[in-house]
């Protein structure tokens, strides 16, 4: 009677999956099915148990990051995260001693500062967004990549 609830489980659990596609449940759908084939084999009810903890957490810890770098791969980035990497035109020599600077991106004015505290871009200069702090963009040249 165990392998029938299991095999319930696992088929709820892929059902969850397949509506949400967040790799949240998948992993606990193979725990799942470990577990189904322990209780057709006639294992005890503890052991299905364990089994489908340690298989459910051995796959959520080991397989997850491997999975989502793979299937997040073509996501497309949003919001701030679009900015990093492209290029934009100083408008306000950039000087984080002095606490100023600003550029031009994709016709939007932003406040910005140099990766590297002793850089000094004039107006004019293009340079690249390392990074977003707060409202900040954080910029440097191609050439000074670290």
């Amino acid at each position: 009677m165990e392998a029938i609830y299991w095999l319930i489980i696992f088929v709820v659990l892929l059902g969850i999956e397949a509506v949400t596609m967040a790799l949240t449940t998948i992993w606990f759908a193979g725990g799942a099915l470990i577990a189904f084939l322990l209780a057709l084999f006639g294992v005890n009810v503890q052991i299905q148990l364990a089994a489908f903890v340690i298989v459910s957490f051995i796959l959520l810890f080991f397989t997850r990051p491997f999975a989502l770098r793979y299937v997040n791969k073509y996501t497309v980035k949003t919001n701030l995260d679009s900015l990093i990497g492209k290029h934009a035109k100083v408008t306000t020599q950039i000087s984080n001693i002095e606490s100023k600077g600003a550029v031009v991106l994709n016709g939007q004015e932003w406040t910005a500062r140099a990766l590297l505290d002793e850089k000094i871009y004039p107006a004019g200069t293009m340079v690249k967004v390392k990074d977003i702090r707060g409202v900040k963009l954080i910029v440097s040249k191609e050439e000074e990549e670290l």
